[in-house]
Parts: C-alpha cells; structure tokens; sequence
C-alpha cells in the first residue's frame, strides 16, 4: 500500500533517535523524546488550501524539522509515518 497526501499535506518518516550522546553517553529508553527530524516520503499536490493558493516546498527525500505535537500519525505495512501540513514543517535540514 502507499499513503497519498492530499493538499498541502506531507508524509513524513520519522527518523531513528540516536542511542549514545557524542560524548559517548548511552541514553536509556524511557529518557529519550522522539526526535522532530523527519524524511518526506510523500508530498501532497498543493493548490487552492482554504481560500489561498499554497506552493509545496519541500520534496520526496528532503530532511525536514517538524513541530513537536503536530500531524497524525498512521501505521502501515507494520511502519510508522506521520501526516502533517506543510506549514506544520520547520525547516529543511541541508547537508
């Protein structure tokens, strides 16, 4: 199955917390918060939102920083995604 996002809609993948600190430090489980470091998966057409024309700004493959409560979070095909507005995304993450 695939998740096709519709409007300004993005499906993003969450990417894995990291288990040590740079120093070394093992986090334990119960510690760690999700991190807001996402991949795009999948990116809605865009369009007419609620009256204004919106332009999508990111893209398949993008790393992107999304708010830390927003989107719904969906399960498929035994893997984890987040849908979120595009306005509900922070930053692209530039290598």
């Amino acid at each position: 199955m695939k998740l096709v996002p519709l409007g300004d809609r993005v499906v993003l993948k969450q990417l894995v917390a990291e288990e040590t600190t740079k120093s070394g430090i093992v986090l334990p489980g119960q510690n760690k918060e999700k991190p807001q470091q996402a991949e795009v998966i999948a990116v809605g057409p865009g369009g007419v939102v609620d009256g204004k024309e919106v332009k999508m700004e990111v893209k398949v493959g993008d790393q992107v920083i999304y708010s830390k409560y927003s989107g719904t979070e969906v399960k498929l095909d035994e893997e984890e995604f987040i849908v979120v507005k595009q306005s509900d995304i922070l930053a692209i993450i530039e290598a």
